[in-house]
């Protein structure tokens, strides 16, 4: 119940952001402010609806160090955007014509910041988390991938390969991110980063929903695992492999750090309950594991 639940909060905020910045599409005033406030409610909302259903304080998504958090994911993310736009631009796939729009980029702005947070307390706040609970880190993590890819088959300019191309880059990226950092702070930046590099800064298709009008005026060409092609740059392989390394990047760190939860690991909320004093969920584990390590070692 408290999966529903969790899921039509989240998802009733993201659906009436959504319709209210589409209702203002061409003001880029409006488009900024209720993006931003469509990202507070998303964020607000979110540990609101956790408090209640899971009684506890939703750490994941704290004000402990929230700016940092949120400040590295988005260098991660645009970092990352700019390198696959240079290795296009390189092979000659990327062309910048001139100066785009400001304002539109300001409009963005806030267009992507409720997109990143509301997909991300949506996905990986909501349906990983809880999935992962029961199936653990690697089943959570393969198949909300695929249902993240699976949701951008219904962009404009959508295919086979740029859904396929998004759950690999995308899905299970943000996921090993979460899972590495036991926040979401810094998978909301780095989706963030990501699609305002896009959009807002190289101003080409973001996830097949058309060209983009950011701070350049640019174009793309060259065949589709070059450019991306109507997808826009996210369905080009480099793009992919950009993906897969931060993915096994994020992975590696997360086991290093013990963070992975295995299959039969778990069998209930490895959340702790307001009653016990914590700072991160796996530490318990951690100790425990310790314990009887030592325990053996006496004995």
């Amino acid at each position: 119940m408290r999966f529903v639940k969790q899921l039509l909060a989240v998802a009733a905020v993201a659906l009436v952001g959504g319709q209210s910045i589409a209702a203002v599409e061409g003001s880029f005033f409006l488009t900024l402010v209720i993006g931003a406030v469509t990202a507070v409610l998303g964020v607000v909302v979110y540990r609101w609806v956790v408090r209640r259903t899971e009684r506890r304080e939703p750490i994941e998504l704290g004000p402990d160090g929230w700016g940092r958090k949120l400040g590295r994911g988005t260098l991660i993310g645009f970092a990352m955007f700019a390198a696959v736009i240079a290795n296009i631009a390189f092979l000659g796939g990327y062309h910048v014509e001139g100066w785009g729009s400001p304002t539109r980029a300001l409009g963005l702005l806030g267009l992507m910041a409720a997109v990143a947070v509301t997909e991300e307390v949506l996905f990986r706040g909501v349906l990983f988390r809880i999935i992962e609970e029961r199936t653990g880190t690697w089943v959570a993590l393969a198949l909300t991938g695929v249902v993240f890819g699976a949701m951008h088959l219904v962009n404009p300019d959508a295919s086979l390969w740029g859904a396929t191309a998004i759950a690999i880059e995308a899905g299970f990226m943000l996921a090993a991110c979460y899972t590495a950092t036991r926040n979401l702070w810094v998978p909301i930046g780095l989706h963030f980063g990501w699609n305002f590099a896009a959009g807002g800064i190289f101003s080409v298709a973001v996830s097949g929903n058309g060209q983009s009008k950011g701070l350049l005026e640019a174009s793309t060409s060259g065949p589709v695992a070059l450019s991306g092609g109507a997808f826009g740059p996210e369905g080009s392989l480099y793009a992919v492999l950009a993906g897969v390394v931060l993915t096994v990047v994020f992975l590696w760190l997360a086991k290093r750090r013990g963070r992975i939860i295995p299959r039969s690991g778990i069998s209930r909320s490895p959340w702790p309950s307001p009653s016990r004093r914590w700072s991160r969920p796996w530490i318990g584990r951690v100790r425990s594991s310790a314990t009887s390590r030592t325990a053996r070692t006496t004995r």
